[in-house]
């Protein structure tokens, strides 16, 4: 058992093990039949729903152990092609370097341009990793033998990409049909794209002048359901002999919109507050949304002094209505003075490519319920 999750079995934001994952069966063996059968996926969810983690979850599945060798490559923080070109070859050294030495060496033979990071570490002599960025001279070349070590290796491979929809980003303007030609030639390989700005997806993989059109199965993450969920908390309370109201699930799953990394969060705070052998009630939540509020006080107070007065003032509106369908109607934007409805189109331009505000089924919502209950109590 992980040390942590035996102080608090609800984890945040990370994969432990089959026993603190919270369902996704169908999910599991829709994404884990696509990969075996060889076709590649376009995994497509919100933020903090858990496509990471239903990635590695599928990747811990004897059906993918007993088979394939398999890669998780968070591409998150890169933003060209060599940072891509790193932490790909990276990720594909580190799964593949404790099979043989053999496979280590043929490593470097075959991504040759990369041979200066062959070192031996001086205590336990085995083979490292000590490769910097500015050692990827040239990243179309090193990307290509990258290529050609993973369709050497000695049995079929799954790559999965995280926040794929990064490389739209980079100054590098032939990334994705590069890669698009590699993924072709390379039939020891199957990939998961997985992304969280779905238009930005949508855009990639179904756009016939986009080198990735109808290359991957499109596969779109909902929130768990609701009762699964009530279910899955309530039986690690009981197993930590602590119980849980069922109607304390049930508001908090409504109040966080099903999100699964914000349900866990609140789920992990209402655990810690319930001692040994008592019962988590309906009168722990305020005390929770408190504590949360305090540990995030810091973050939410830096992310607003980055924003301008105007797209405060909408962050402000949108965080008092919940939700907003006519954003730029004359009646919402006069019941907050927000202006023009040019000057609010302009901040809400820049609140959705900072992820602050999400918009579903033609609604404006914040997306982090916790920062929308933080502006409602400070601003």
């Amino acid at each position: 058992m992980d040390r942590l999750t035996e102080i608090n079995p609800f984890v945040v934001g990370k994969y432990v093990s089959d026993r603190y994952f919270c369902d996704r069966s169908k999910e599991t063996e829709t994404l884990i039949r696509h990969l075996t059968n060889g076709r590649h996926v376009a995994l497509i969810a919100p933020r903090r729903l858990g496509k990471s983690e239903l990635i590695k979850h599928c990747f811990r599945q004897t059906a993918m152990t007993d088979n394939f060798y398999t890669f998780f490559v968070d591409i998150y923080a890169t933003s060209t092609l060599q940072d891509l070109v790193y932490v790909l070859s990276r990720a594909v050294y580190e799964q593949l370097k404790p099979r043989t030495d053999a496979w280590r060496e043929k490593f470097f033979q075959i991504v040759s341009s990369l041979r200066v990071g062959f070192k031996l570490d001086a205590l336990t002599g085995e083979p490292t990793f000590d490769i910097g960025l500015g050692d990827i001279s040239t990243p179309d070349v090193t990307l290509q033998q990258i290529f050609a070590y993973i369709a050497a290796a000695d049995r079929p491979c799954v790559i999965a990409i995280d926040e794929f929809q990064q490389i739209g980003n980079y100054p590098e303007k032939n990334v994705e049909a590069l890669l698009r030609t590699h993924m072709q030639q390379c039939e020891n390989a199957v990939f998961v794209f997985a992304g969280s700005k779905r238009h930005v997806m949508a855009q990639m993989f179904n756009s016939p002048n986009q080198p990735f059109y109808s290359s991957a199965i499109a596969m779109e993450l909902g929130p768990i359901a609701r009762d699964t969920y009530s279910d899955f908390a309530l039986s690690l309370f009981e197993q930590r002999g602590k119980s849980l109201k069922r109607n304390v699930v049930d508001l908090i799953y409504e109040q966080l919109h099903g999100i699964t990394w914000f349900l866990q969060m609140m789920m992990n705070e209402l655990f810690a507050l319930t001692a040994d052998g008592q019962c988590c009630t309906v009168d722990y939540i305020p005390v929770a949304w408190q504590q949360i509020m305090n540990t995030q006080d810091t973050i939410y107070r830096e992310m607003m002094a980055h924003l301008s007065s105007r797209q405060k003032q909408l962050l402000q509106a949108i965080a008092r209505a919940g939700s907003v369908k006519e954003i730029t109607s004359g009646r919402f934007i006069q019941s907050h003075k927000l202006g023009t409805a040019s000057s609010v189109q302009s901040a809400l331009r820049v609140l959705l490519e900072r992820q602050l505000v999400t918009q579903h089924d033609k609604c404006y919502s914040i997306y982090d319920p916790f920062f929308s209950h933080w502006i409602v109590g400070h601003f």
